[in-house]
């Protein structure tokens, strides 16, 4: 016989938070947002932890190397989408490893016999006023030229206007060497009155800027998330087909942790990839499982070896598999009932295994709720494709920049295999929408100013940290009318969009 659940499938925007007691010590700067990401016995810790609850999800329109080194600085871990080739989820691993705090890979770069119609194009596409100008037009490519602002007048110039023609020759450049330091590069740049100086190597290929702008703000990101060697931690997504040829290149590449990724995880095909990789390489390589909404599925994927579990389905905002499937649960009912199994296997077995609250964010505070409820950190797809460090392009329509926005289970992505039916099956429908959404800028700036509404509610909660809020917090269900009542109404707006002291 069917089983019925006799409470409603709840999102997040059906509870809130209520009050506890706030001592002195309940400060902001005094918050800890340290959480676990993968699984560790009582009495120990989890070898691989975070300094902020957010990671980014398995995408191509979120999680590259670019979004991975930038969310690392802040404290969190990207995981690079795996519905590419092997070897190029690969290269982008090997990129945010072999990435150098303040050395900067160049991903605006253009040809000397290409135009300044194009080389604007580049400019508006990735925001950057540098460009390098190499004989292939790659960032690793024979370094020729450089071009910045300074270098042409759009008003006085043809758009046709080769490249070459304006450009600062590599004969009028100062550049360091590849090997020199932070330290010496950084003194060139002052010595000189520089705004960048680019390193080469003997080939004169180039390999990394560094920016003045960058002297200071290096200093600025005191919770960088690295390994034993320095490097910036990165995970990476796999599926449950080719895992027996990616997941040994990924670990060699350099990947910290790795995820399955899929639609649905309590099934035989993710237990599979689970063995093969406690077969191979016994605990030592760290992977996540999921997604699961219920007590059955977690304990499933507990009991089949993940390091962490992963909870949602449907509540994505470019997911349609709720209505394409009516599959699914409100994000709120998954992550509570998944916590509840995720503390009762570890009362019973003394094993703690993380959970992820994957979907369902629509506002800021959603992140407090979900941790409240049980989740140890938060997946997170549409908040990070806003920003500047994200793939997808970025676009104006009717005035407003945008940024492009699609799902693994649309036909732009074609990541059938996240919706493994196993054999040879293919997904006959779509799962994922292909959608924009509003450009909001830098990652750091966005994440900096959510988690301090995360920590302005733990104080109001009377916590500092994660594991007090979810033992502490008290929650209440609210109305329909309750959530109108919870925003402006009953007046008169002014128009503050020239405000620029407003978000």
């Amino acid at each position: 016989m069917a089983v019925y659940f006799n409470e409603p499938s709840r999102t997040f925007s059906e509870y809130l938070l209520v009050p506890g007691y706030s001592s002195k010590e309940c400060r902001v700067d005094n918050v800890n947002l340290a959480t676990p990401v993968v699984k560790f016995k009582k009495g120990e810790e989890s070898s691989i932890k975070m300094k902020i609850p957010l990671v980014s999800a398995i995408m191509q329109a979120v999680s590259d190397d670019k979004l991975a080194v930038a969310l690392a600085k802040e404290g969190g871990i990207s995981f690079i989408f795996g519905s590419q080739t092997i070897e190029n989820q690969a290269a982008m691993i090997r990129r945010v490893k072999s990435h150098k705090a303040g050395f900067v890979t160049s991903d605006a770069n253009i040809r000397p016999d290409q135009t300044l119609g194009e080389l604007l194009e580049l400019k508006e596409r990735t925001g950057h006023s540098t460009t390098a100008v190499t004989e292939d037009g790659t960032a690793e490519g024979k370094l020729v030229g450089i071009v910045t602002s300074r270098d042409y007048r759009i008003s006085r110039m043809s758009l046709e206007t080769k490249v070459k023609e304006f450009m600062t020759p590599f004969e009028k450049l100062i550049y360091v060497k590849e090997g020199a330091t932070l330290s010496e590069a950084n003194d060139v740049l002052w010595d000189n009155k520089l705004n960048t100086v680019p390193v080469i190597d003997d080939n004169q290929r180039l390999t990394h800027f560094v920016f003045r702008k960058d002297y200071d703000t290096h200093k600025a990101y005191p919770n960088e998330l690295l390994d034993e060697h320095k490097r910036y931690m990165v995970g990476a997504g796999v599926n449950t087909r080719d895992y027996a040829e990616r997941i040994p290149a990924l670990v060699e590449a350099g990947a910290d942790v790795l995820c399955i990724d899929s639609s649905e995880g309590f099934s035989e095909w993710q237990k599979d990839t689970l063995d093969f990789v406690r077969a191979k390489y016994g605990d030592s390589v760290k992977i996540g499982a999921g997604n699961v909404v219920d007590r059955e599925g977690f304990n499933y994927l507990a009991e089949a070896g993940a390091d962490f579990v992963k909870i949602g389905i449907g509540g994505g905002s470019i997911c349609i598999t709720r209505e394409q499937k009516g599959i699914g649960r409100g994000q709120a009912s998954a992550v509570i009932e998944v916590a509840q199994a995720r503390n009762e296997y570890y009362e019973k077995t003394g094993v703690y295994i993380p959970i992820c609250s994957d979907g369902g964010i629509v506002y800021d505070y959603h992140m407090t709720l979900a941790l409240a409820m049980g989740a140890d950190f938060i997946m997170l797809g549409r908040y990070f494709s806003r920003f500047d460090e994200s793939p997808t392009n970025k676009l104006n329509i009717n005035g407003n920049y945008v940024k492009e926005y699609w799902g693994e289970g649309s036909n732009r992505a074609r990541n059938w295999q996240r919706y493994d039916m196993g054999g040879d099956s293919k997904l006959s429908f779509e799962e994922g929408v292909d959608s924009y959404v509003p450009y909001a800028g830098a990652l750091s700036d966005n994440v900096r100013y959510s988690l301090q509404k995360v920590k302005s509610t733990m104080c109001n909660c009377g916590v500092l940290t994660i594991p007090e809020l979810q033992k502490k917090a008290k929650m209440t269900i609210v109305s329909a009318t309750s959530l109108v009542e919870g925003g402006a109404h009953d007046v008169i707006l002014k128009d503050t969009s020239n405000s620029s002291n407003l978000r």
